[in-house]
């Protein structure tokens, strides 16, 4: 939600549900991303997560000034599984790696950005919680096999390890700020990768814009 008074262009249509607040650290405008979300922006804004087991890839094409991040929890489906719908649509699908790079690559081209321009920076995949297995490792495996496939330029990584990581992602410049949590004082994160974890499990999968 868009806090009154934010200072800042407003976000592209379809992305309104995502929670913008004016950050103090960076004295900037900042997206939060969850699990399932990505976010792309022409703005002088940051983009900002917080990692588990989840992976995130903050892409940007520096020459046009776009970039965007998501933020996805298991690597990938079949589109066959999509309900099988004619025009099948990506709501919950964002959960899965493929669909959730497949829509932020696609919405970047859609609003300027080219795809000869494009760096990749990945983040994530650590094992946080003995009880979700290998998702992380996964994920990783997903994401990087993934870059390589599409032959996207790939300029950095953070992936694997055991800690949670706090990811901010400036897509105009494609600057990254990443710290990894050695230190978890709460269970949020925990409990929150939990919780997502099991509500996705048997969810079906749902659309709200097509598929490329």
């Amino acid at each position: 939600m868009i806090k009154t008074g934010l200072v800042g262009q407003a976000p592209f249509p379809g992305f309104d549900h995502i929670n913008r607040y004016w950050d103090q650290e960076h004295q900037t405008v900042a997206a939060k991303l969850l699990p399932g979300d990505f976010y792309v922006t022409t703005g002088d804004e940051m983009i900002t997560t917080v990692l588990g087991s989840c992976v995130s890839a903050c892409i940007c094409d520096v020459v046009c000034g776009i970039g965007g991040m998501n933020h996805f929890m298991l690597p990938e489906t079949s589109k066959s599984s999509l309900n099988g719908t004619a025009e099948s649509i990506v709501g919950t699908a964002l959960r899965y790696g493929n669909y959730a790079m497949e829509h932020l690559i696609n919405t970047i081209l859609q609003h300027g950005g080219k795809r000869k321009n494009l760096q990749v920076k990945l983040f994530g995949g650590g094992k946080i919680i003995a009880t979700l297995g290998d998702i992380g490792s996964r994920n990783v495996s997903f994401a990087l096999d993934y870059i390589d496939t599409e032959a996207l330029r790939l300029v950095s990584h953070d992936l694997g390890d055991i800690y949670p990581r706090k990811v901010n992602f400036f897509p105009q410049t494609g600057r990254v700020r990443m710290k990894k949590i050695r230190d978890l004082h709460n269970e949020t994160l925990l409990l929150r990768e939990k919780q997502y974890s099991l509500q996705i499990k048997d969810m079906p999968v749902e659309s709200k814009i097509e598929l490329f």
